[in-house]
């Protein structure tokens, strides 16, 4: 059976309860789910052309709530990286592939009302399949989000709540309203179901490269849900026989708000002394400024047991980072270039980077 598991004290909870977090240290949620039959590449062609093809390892089935999310171009940039083109998801972000199976899990639960919190793209994509499942949403935000990804959450139907302060103060609102009974929490932080939706990109890739991978995945690390979601995807790729080693895992964050690269760094299991007291620094790449990341543990494991690094970089390589790509025709937002900023130049290894959020979502930089 299916179940909520608290990684440090090893609580349980059933999935079909609205428990948002571990009842006993307040952590995020993993979920024990079993793979029972393993999945074949020969057999995908004849398969619905979304996410839902991988059927055998999702924790859910016949959806509902379905917006055709997933199977997103992978294409070359140079000769040795490529981009997955995840900004033509139909919210224009990543984050629909997490969005859609906490919108299932929801409308199976038939709560009273969802909640969501986000620096824009998970609060738009969260919006956009409650609208598809007819769920009354309400997403917070923090002040100074991007009018675009705000404008777009209205547009879905989903409540505004504008929070003062960053995204720290933001995620605290949300669960003080995630708390009242009859409420889902759709975070994709918290809900394990988010990783089991972004694992997609990598069985994605691991198809269309005929079944394998790249030496290396590099990834935007905020909360650390695609890098956590691709984790999950190589373990079970390699459980299955279906890869025989795992890819590097290359965690990009930016200079300016690096408290996991900080940690890597010092040698840490966890967030440093003092990570995210002081207001986070701005930044471009505003979707991965996260101070104090509640899954900074399982981040960390996950890089080091993938024999993968992290990368900063800093603002101006951001802001010419997207103008290279806008000049190779990708408009990408901010955020979603940091990996072309951190790794466009390898030519020793094979590396895939996710353009993540479509350039319309935050518009050109300027840079800093």
């Amino acid at each position: 059976m299916t179940t909520y598991l608290c990684p440090r004290d090893g609580t349980r909870a059933d999935t079909t309860s609205l428990t948002w977090c571990c009842p006993v240290c307040r952590g995020p949620w993993d979920l024990d789910f079993r793979i029972t039959e393993p999945l074949s590449v020969n057999s995908l062609s004849r398969r619905v052309n979304s996410l839902w093809r991988y059927e055998e390892v999702l924790p859910l089935a016949a959806p509902t709530t379905t917006l055709g999310e997933g199977r997103t171009p992978l294409v070359p940039l140079t000769g040795t990286v490529s981009a997955k083109l995840d900004f033509l998801m139909p919210t224009l972000s990543f984050k629909d592939r997490g969005a859609v199976m906490l919108a299932e899990l929801a409308s199976r639960l038939n709560p009273e009302r969802v909640v969501a919190d986000s620096s824009g793209n998970a609060g738009t994509a969260v919006a956009a399949y409650c609208a598809r499942a007819g769920l009354p949403c309400t997403v917070y935000v923090p002040e100074g989000t991007s009018p675009k990804k705000t404008e777009q959450i209205r547009a879905h139907g989903a409540g505004l709540r504008t929070v003062p302060g960053g995204r720290e103060a933001t995620a605290l609102a949300a669960r003080a309203a995630a708390d009242a009974p009859g409420t889902f929490y759709a975070s994709h932080v918290y809900n394990p179901y988010f990783l089991h939706g972004t694992k997609t990109y990598v069985y994605e890739m691991w198809e269309d490269l005929g079944g394998s991978l790249p030496d290396a995945i590099a990834v935007p690390v905020g909360n650390g849900t695609l890098l956590l979601g691709a984790a999950l995807a190589t373990g079970e790729l390699l459980a299955q026989g279906l890869i025989d080693r795992r890819p590097a895992l290359i965690a990009v964050q930016a200079q300016a708000v690096s408290p996991l690269a900080a940690a890597f760094r010092a040698g840490a299991d966890d967030l440093l002394d003092g990570a995210g007291d002081a207001p986070a620094a701005p930044t471009l790449a505003e979707g991965i400024a996260i101070p104090r990341p509640p899954r900074a543990r399982q981040i960390l494991a996950a890089v080091r047991a993938s024999g993968g690094t992290f990368l900063t970089v800093p603002e101006d390589r951001i802001a010419g980072a997207q103008l290279d790509l806008a000049a190779r025709g990708f408009y990408v937002e901010t955020t979603g270039v940091a990996c072309w900023a951190a790794v466009g130049d390898w030519t020793d290894r094979s590396v895939v980077v996710p353009l993540c959020g479509a350039g319309l979502k935050s518009g050109t930089a300027e840079p800093r």
